[in-house]
């Protein structure tokens, strides 16, 4: 398996809206991407957001980095956001409970 990892900051605007767009927009369309495995987002505090997406092969999990950009451009355009970095690579541990399988922002 591997993940990509992206961070951003949030410079303007609400972080709960934000976070209720991609879970109701982003979420729902990289979970039907080939090879999808798991998707988590971080609030960092002070405007920062980390993402973790998990999936079966390296060619599907750098493949949502290009479009998450453009799932950002079009669809936050009320949001001022910076993307840090991202960084892609292969899971070399793991480990979930069965628990943590349910949606985490309502």
């Amino acid at each position: 398996m591997f993940a990509t990892i992206r961070r951003y900051r949030l410079n303007s605007g609400s972080m709960d809206a934000l976070l209720h767009e991609i879970d109701v927009g982003f979420a729902e369309m990289i979970q039907e991407h080939e090879g999808f495995v798991a998707y988590e987002v971080l609030d960092c505090g002070d405007g920062m957001v980390t993402t973790i997406s998990t999936f079966a092969d390296r060619e599907s999990a750098e493949a949502t980095t290009e479009a998450a950009a453009g799932w950002i451009r079009e669809n936050l355009g009320d949001f001022e956001m910076e993307r840090l970095s991202v960084e892609t690579g292969e899971l070399a541990v793991s480990r979930a409970r069965e628990e943590m399988l349910v949606a985490a922002h309502h």
